[in-house]
């Protein structure tokens, strides 16, 4: 291999005489991240012109002029920087790393090269170096390069580009780690990083023995100053970290400078931020195994929520100081708490000899026990989410609600358990039954239970509860009766209520048994007339929110009628479309009307019933009876022959009857279209049945015609019975 090794075959004075297993540089990540935006292969394929000639053996030079070259350096990065788009961000990352290290770029594009090369087969190599814009003369070099240099799987590359973050860190353990998983090659920067990591490992132990020795002899300032000096030294030293955190542990019986709050799912932790630039905040803990590990927790100013906290476990929170990005002081330590947070937001209601107790349970229980501790003691039988205690005494009860976990061993684990007291107060006798009776204008309730308590007559606005539930007293809707009238109740016209009893006992109440009230409304304006045929129209003013009305008929005692009468139902919409016609008959009759009931089994309060009296069929017929044509009759006037008709008219009021007489053959409109040349009073029908009378000599002349009409306060109840219009006109 003499004369082979890379960058010596050529004899270049700058050649390095190892390949990089690293890039070594830190931020490599997000380096990539920005060359992947810029769509570059590798990171020195923004540095080259179109048409390339990368050379990496004598340092990282691009071609400059027609056969020039010159050697990427500050000046250059920083104007490709100056520029806007990917290619400048990725710029701007590749001059931080050159002002930082000097070889940086070029052990990056020779680690990236390299690695691109090494997954082609070998047949393509050479093809490969020339699309990636090496030179020429340099292809042949590299491709030696990439036989020599062992090559990396993933696991390997990501342990090779995490060294510098980590060695930057100053984590030493991690260091050691991802060297050990690299393959031993000839990289100058990591063989010399193996040697100072030697060398601040020995440093790291000489440190902690000094420390422990110590805290043997109970000097916790010098103790104190070793862990810090072991933690600057390597910040991943969890034997420095768990040391400094021991040697301030709080007093069992003292306050503790961090301060935690255990709830259901997280820990709240809380500590004095003073003095500090920011804070490395520690969860110790200890895992199946017994071993002492931590997590490490974001905080931010002096509190911290841990929401991953494991239900059962046994842990303790330190805060530890920063300054300038290291551990710089004696860290705030908390007591030990073990993670068994008690039941939440629990909710304690009594009942009747009873207490009903709801919570919610945290997360990662195993179960939850609850033990009565006074007056009386013993377990007693629970749910997931609550329990009920029942047959209890009146006074003040004791519940001692415990939460069992598993540590992370699979140790049982209780909760130290969370009182919850509530007080039995005396509740009243529950209303056995309820009864309704209509009394006048008023309902009376009597009832049986509730002895020694109250009873109020209530309407729920919704659905009523069911007989039993619990209520409160002051909850209840206003009360229907009167204190000074216990039981009476007057409800509103027009309307349907569920009035149910209450049985009430200082503060709380028990809901009873209700009854259903139909209130119903008076019908108003009720009037009869008759029609012919011994039907009659009636008419009223339908009652507001009704359905039906129930409109009943019968003949009064000694009319001659002998009909039972009878009744109909009508509906508001059936009314108001055709009116309501009766078959009453002749004889004279008495209608009432009363709204029906529309809720079958409701306890009905009905309204006065309307009534009328409807006289028997009356009626006034009348005929012209012309005058005599014999010889001997000669000056006599035509007569008007009025008779009163009915089944029976005794005692009826009758109206007068008019004869109204106008020129022409059109009949009179009404009593005033015309001159009336004649009437009949009432009186005189009722005494003679039958009145004619002639007609008076009219100042018209021929023809003329007469009309009949019936006037008064009476008229409205007597039938007129007219003659064919055709015989009443006078020629």
């Amino acid at each position: 291999m003499a004369g082979r090794g890379f960058g010596h075959h050529l004899g270049l004075p700058g050649a390095l005489s190892g390949l990089p297993l690293s890039p070594f540089v830190a931020g490599y990540a997000e380096l990539v991240a920005a060359q992947r935006a810029a769509g570059a292969r590798h990171a020195g394929e923004i540095l080259l012109p179109s048409e390339g000639g990368l050379r990496v053996l004598d340092g990282l030079r691009v071609p400059s002029g027609p056969r020039g070259t010159r050697r990427v350096d500050g000046p250059l990065l920083d104007a490709l920087a100056g520029g806007a788009g990917p290619a400048a961000a990725l710029a701007r990352r590749l001059a931080e790393a050159h002002r930082r290290d000097g070889q940086a770029l070029r052990r990056i594009v020779l680690y990236q090269v390299i690695g691109l090369v090494q997954e082609r087969p070998p047949v393509q190599r050479r093809g490969t170096l020339a699309e990636l814009g090496v030179h020429p003369d340099e292809i042949g070099a590299l491709l030696v390069a990439a036989e020599q240099r062992p090559v990396l799987d993933r696991e390997q590359r990501a342990a090779a580009e995490a060294l510098a973050d980590a060695w930057d860190g100053r984590r030493l353990h991690r260091v050691r780690s991802l060297l050990n998983r690299l393959p031993y090659g000839d990289d100058p920067a990591l063989r010399t990083l193996r040697t100072e990591l030697t060398e601040r490992l020995t440093a790291l132990d000489t440190a902690l023995e000094t420390a422990r020795r110590a805290v043997r002899e109970g000097d916790t300032d010098a103790a104190t100053e070793q862990y810090l000096r072991a933690l600057r030294e390597a910040a991943d030293d969890r034997r420095a970290l768990h040391g400094l955190v021991r040697a301030h542990r709080p007093a069992p019986d003292g306050p503790a400078p961090l301060r935690t709050g255990l709830a259901p799912g997280h820990v709240a932790l809380e500590w004095d931020a003073e003095g500090a630039d920011g804070w490395r905040l520690l969860c110790l803990l200890r895992d199946e195994r017994g071993a002492t590990g931590h997590r490490e927790l974001p905080a931010r100013g002096g509190t911290a929520l841990d929401a991953e906290v494991t239900p059962g476990a046994t842990v303790r929170y330190a805060a530890l100081p920063l300054r300038d990005g290291q551990v710089g002081g004696a860290p705030r330590v908390s007591h030990s708490l073990l993670v068994a947070p008690e039941v939440d937001a629990p909710v304690v209601t009594d009942g009747p000899g009873r207490v009903t107790a709801s919570w919610a349970c945290p997360p990662g229980t195993t179960g939850v026990t609850v033990d009565r501790t006074g007056p009386a003691e013993g377990r007693l039988d629970v749910r997931p989410d609550g329990f009920t205690a029942t047959e209890l005494p009146v006074g003040e009860q004791v519940f001692r609600v415990v939460c069992h976990y598993r540590s992370p061993d699979g140790a049982p684990v209780a909760s130290p358990g969370r009182l919850l007291t509530r007080t039995v107060h005396p509740w009243p006798e529950p209303v056995a039954s309820l009864t309704a009776e209509p009394a006048d204008d008023e309902v009376r309730f009597t009832w049986t239970g509730a002895h020694g308590a109250r009873v109020r007559l209530v309407e729920w606005p919704g659905e009523a509860p069911p007989p039993g539930t619990e209520l409160r007293a002051d909850a209840l809707p206003p009360r229907l009766d009167e204190p000074d009238a216990p039981g009476t109740v007057r409800p509103r016209r027009g309307g349907y209520a569920r009035i149910a009893a209450v049985a009430v006992l200082g503060e709380r109440a028990l809901a009873g048994p209700a009854v259903g009230v139909e209130a119903l409304r008076p019908v108003t304006a009720l009037a009869a007339r008759r029609l012919p045929g011994g039907e009659a129209a009636v008419t009223l003013d339908w009652p507001e929110g009704t359905g039906q009305v129930t409109v009943a008929w019968e003949p009064l005692p000694g009319a001659g009628g002998t009909g039972p009468g009878g009744a109909r139902t009508v509906t508001a919409h059936a009314y108001r479309r055709g009116g309501l016609r009766l078959p009453v008959g002749p004889h004279a009759t008495r209608v009432r009307a009363s709204v029906a009931s529309q809720v079958p089994g409701a306890v009905v309060l009905p309204a006065a019933t309307a009534e009328v009296l409807l006289g028997a069929d009356t009626a006034i017929g009348y005929r012209l009876l012309p005058a005599p044509r014999r010889l001997f009759a000669r000056g006599r006037r035509a007569v008007l022959r009025i008779t009163l008709l009915g089944p029976d008219t005794t005692g009826t009021d009758l109206p007068e009857f008019v004869c109204v007489v106008r020129g022409g053959t059109l009949r009179p409109r009404d009593a005033s279209d015309g001159t009336t040349v004649l009437r009949v009073t009432g009186s005189d029908l009722t005494r003679d049945g039958t009145v004619e009378r002639e007609l008076p000599a009219v100042d018209l002349p021929a023809p003329y015609t007469l009309r009949g009409f019936l006037l008064g306060e009476h008229a409205a109840a007597v039938r007129l019975e007219e003659p064919s219009p055709a015989t009443l006109v006078v020629r």
